[in-house]
């Protein structure tokens, strides 16, 4: 059965896409710790980020950094820290969250209520930062 992450590669259900590469996937989580907070994730469904094959590894890690650093650019934050878990959705891929303190990146806290308007904003905004970055 295909992953959730699968069926939004696909196109299958919407996201509020921040960047797409041929091998990885850039978009909001919907249940974000922060305003911005981002998954990356490969194209690959594979379960355990470890498994990918090391140049795929490598790709994704790679498109995160830029992913990170036009979040950076547009969120207020003093950081963007990286969490791995993926217990939630068996397809792997990683956390971008924008923090202000270390304590901002516990999955425990209560996740934000965002409008789908401010969504789209954020989304924009950060693809918009990640274009003039890639250009």
């Amino acid at each position: 059965m295909e992953s959730v992450f699968t069926r939004i590669i696909k196109g299958e259900i919407p996201c509020y896409k921040i960047a797409e590469s041929d091998d990885a996937i850039a978009f909001l989580d919907i249940r974000p710790l922060s305003k911005g907070h981002t998954l990356v994730v490969p194209k690959r469904e594979v379960d355990r980020l470890f498994d990918l094959p090391v140049k795929e590894f490598e790709t994704l890690w790679s498109f995160a950094q830029v992913v990170a650093k036009a979040i950076e650019g547009k969120i207020a934050c003093n950081r963007v820290g990286v969490a791995v878990l993926g217990f939630e959705v068996t397809h792997a891929h990683v956390h971008l969250v924008p923090l202000r303190t270390e304590g901002d990146l516990n999955f425990a806290l209560p996740k934000l209520q965002l409008s789908e308007e401010e969504m789209q904003d954020i989304a924009q905004s950060i693809a918009n930062e990640y274009m003039r970055l890639k250009s």
